[in-house]
């Protein structure tokens, strides 16, 4: 395995987020890290996997603000709910 350090910079995009905690999960499923090394790499993985979460959580509250055209022709929100069944 290459480097002894895990990433300490976190990644700027969701996109590299995801990936990089693709390669953190391949690399702990391959169980060649020794112990300290796959602890450090389990704890980037936790914290890029709330910093998505997070993410998608700030994307979910965007969509909720959908853009409808009222009757009249006014532009209007309106929260998104997702256990609401058409």
């Amino acid at each position: 395995m290459s480097g002894n350090q895990s990433r300490k910079e976190e990644p700027a995009s969701f996109e590299e987020r995801i990936a990089r905690l693709e390669e953190i999960v391949e690399s702990l499923e391959r169980g060649e890290a020794p112990l300290e090394e796959s602890l450090k790499l389990f704890e980037e993985g936790i914290e890029l996997a709330r910093s998505c979460q997070g993410q998608l959580e700030e994307a979910r509250e965007r969509v909720e603000v959908l853009l409808k055209a009222a009757e009249d022709g006014q532009v209007r929100t309106e929260p998104f709910d997702e256990k609401e069944e058409s």
